[in-house]
């Protein structure tokens, strides 16, 4: 028995290649796991579940027979795809989880992020945060037309690369006082989280207990996932 997470694939028509590699890992590394988790930014950009892309019902349709297999599928809202949706879930036999989830994963109390929530230094990045995460705001979007959906989505990827080139690398990184903070909260002594695209494992102590936070890279290069059970928990990689 085992479990997997991954974040941060980032599918979209202009990147096939990863969209190949992500079903050659659900044809091969997911078979027979108990649980896959995906933590966030699994697309690139959703404009709804009523976008008839292509892309999205091929990605449903693999999800699909992945959990008709037995292995539970768990979907976390990331900073670019935050408005998926039930219908999609409900195609890709999968379930959507609030971020900030905890999990007992083999005994160890686990807290799931997507990770963009501990970015509290880019103060920019947080107050649009705040907007996009708003009822109101997706409600707003949703209701517009496809079309004018697709060139949003574009226009607010286009922003997110130019402001980011203009950000010190550390302030798009995690606060180590957040990730204490919302550790401490939760209760637990691991975190597990995507978004920030420098996969590591980083030793910690909260409330004078070892503890550890994991970070999942994105795929370009390399495939990440972290692989679980009750033995032991890696981060690995592979070639894509």
């Amino acid at each position: 028995m085992f479990t997997l997470f991954i974040s941060d694939l980032h599918l979209h028509e202009t990147r096939p290649q990863i969209t190949r590699a992500f079903f050659h890992f659900l044809h091969t590394q997911a078979v027979g796991a108990e649980q896959l988790y995906i933590l966030g930014d699994f697309f690139d950009a959703w404009i709804g579940d009523d976008d008839d892309n292509a892309l999205n019902a091929d990605v449903a349709a693999e999800l699909k027979k992945l959990s008709s297999a037995g292995t539970q599928i768990f979907l976390m809202h990331g900073n670019r795809d935050f408005l998926l949706g039930e219908k999609f879930a409900a195609q890709a036999g999968a379930q959507l989880i609030a971020e900030g989830t905890v999990i007992d994963l083999y005994g160890c109390p686990t807290l799931l992020l997507h990770g963009d929530n501990l970015c509290i230094d880019d103060k920019d990045y947080i107050a649009f945060r705040h907007q996009v995460r708003s009822p109101q705001w997706q409600q707003y979007i949703l209701a517009q037309p496809l079309a004018a959906r697709r060139v949003l989505a574009a226009q607010l990827r286009e922003k997110s690369q130019a402001m980011n080139s203009l950000k010190a690398e550390d302030i798009m990184d995690v606060s180590p006082a957040e990730v204490v903070r919302v550790m401490q909260e939760a209760g637990v002594t691991r975190l597990i989280h995507g978004h920030t695209h420098r996969p590591a494992r980083h030793a910690l102590e909260i409330n004078k207990k070892s503890a550890e936070r994991i970070v999942l890279g994105d795929w370009h290069d390399l495939g990440w996932a972290i692989v679980a059970d009750k033995n032991k928990t890696d981060l690995i990689s592979w070639p894509l």
